[in-house]
């Protein structure tokens, strides 16, 4: 198991993206989020390649734009692909043309967020990213039901034999992944506010579904000071999510 295939790993992120300001939108957000760190930005396909040359062993994760000045995402991606056989790509883009969908695809990627991509559907991504990879850390085979589970790509038939908790009135799954994703992704434990902003909700739907959590033993939370000094709940993930991810 190499130091980069557990829990406590940091994973290395390429950022391959030609709109400065994209980028440190991005840079910023991973260097928030716990696990990860940024190896270097390219705003083209010959930085990337030169970035990938040197400092390939420290990339785990890429992010790539479809759209570039000096090659097409897709032919940069199938020659990462190619070379780097280690490392996951992820398209982050404006292309919404299924032919450019159906390639990447084709191509493996781990995932494809659309521009403008939302702060709680990259935590998702980044969430997801560390989970898989330290389900298969160390492992020399697994069965169907530990990999289906690692990847949570279940039927939604097979939902209630692997689990799959129903949700009371006024809990929507989505948001709820929504909530598990912004607490996966932080560093800290979060008062509902920050969870909020991540979200994009507003501060008393965060608070509604934190204490959801909380009922079902799957977050604790605990007193802290806010920044004018009155206590405040925070929260924290505790307990194993999966089941209130999936689709029932």
């Amino acid at each position: 198991m190499t130091p980069t295939d557990s829990l406590d790993a940091c994973y290395g992120i390429l950022i391959i993206e030609d709109d400065f300001r994209i980028a440190d939108i991005h840079r910023a957000f991973i260097e928030q989020s716990d696990g990860f760190r940024v190896v270097g930005l390219a705003a083209n396909g010959a930085e990337a390649r030169r970035l990938m040359a040197r400092h390939g062993d420290e990339v785990q994760l890429v992010l790539l734009d479809a759209y570039l000045p000096d090659v097409e995402g897709l032919e940069l991606l199938w020659q990462l692909r190619r070379d780097y056989l280690h490392a996951d790509i992820v398209m982050v883009t404006a292309a919404r043309e299924v032919e450019t969908i159906s390639e990447a695809l084709r191509g493996g990627v781990f995932d494809y967020l659309i521009k403008p991509a939302e702060a709680s559907r990259m935590a998702q991504m980044l969430a997801r990213f560390r989970r898989e990879r330290a389900a298969l850390a160390g492992r020399s085979e697994m069965s169907q039901e530990e990999l289906d589970r690692a990847l949570a790509r279940l039927r939604p038939e097979q939902g209630v034999a692997a689990g799959t908790r129903s949700l009371p009135k006024g809990i929507d799954r989505l948001t709820l992944r929504a909530v598990i994703a912004a607490l996966e992704a932080a560093r800290e434990p979060q008062a509902a506010m920050q969870v909020a902003r991540v979200m994009g909700a507003s501060r008393s739907t965060a608070r509604r579904y934190l204490e959801f959590l909380v009922s079902v033993q799957v977050v604790s939370a605990e007193l802290g000071y806010g920044d004018v000094g009155r206590p405040e709940r925070r929260y924290r993930l505790t307990g194993d999510v999966t089941a209130w991810c999936e689709e029932g």
